[in-house]
């Protein structure tokens, strides 16, 4: 499998991000798992999968001095889908032992690089209003909270915050 191209995503020597296959998707479930979202399951991304709106992406773990077995070991994926002009970022999560390495955030960027492409004009997103690491990871993406949706998530049953960023040209 092809690496996405490199200049879609933050340096991080130690990650690679690459276009999400079904073979992933055993790895995708076990994270989203762990991760606590909300569940899709396998049935629900492999068939994510077939729709050409939407991009899914794996980070995988290149290099991993104290383990060599874990070297290509899928650490963290994203799930997102173009609506008309806008992004919908569905799913991001990353394994707890890889978080805060940029593994999250190289994901992102691969993902709004990928709607940039496309022509998209901004990219939007919900947060667990008490998920306080996502936000920051958002906002270090260019992300702003835009407003609130009341009791949005279930189990437990909190809030989200509504986020976006314009895709439109940089200075």
């Amino acid at each position: 499998m092809a690496a996405i191209n490199n200049n879609w995503a933050r340096l991080n020597l130690n990650v690679r991000i690459e276009r999400m296959s079904e073979h992933d998707l055993l790895d995708v479930v076990e994270i989203e798992k762990i991760s606590g979202l909300s569940p899709w399951g396998w049935d629900a991304y492999y068939k994510e999968l077939q729709s050409t709106d939407s991009i899914m992406l794996v980070a995988r773990d290149s290099v991993n001095p104290n383990k060599a077995e874990d070297s290509g070991r899928i650490i963290g994926f994203i799930v997102a889908r173009l609506l008309a002009s806008e992004l919908h970022i569905n799913n991001v999560a990353v394994r707890p032992e890889h978080r805060r390495f940029g593994a999250g955030a190289n994901l992102v960027d691969a993902a709004l690089n990928w709607a940039r492409n496309k022509r998209s004009d901004r990219a939007v997103l919900e947060v667990r209003a008490g998920n306080r690491a996502a936000q920051a990871l958002y906002r270090r993406c260019g992300f702003v909270v835009e407003g609130r949706r009341r009791r949005y998530y279930a189990s437990p049953v909190e809030d989200a915050l509504l986020m976006s960023v314009s895709l439109g040209s940089e200075a």
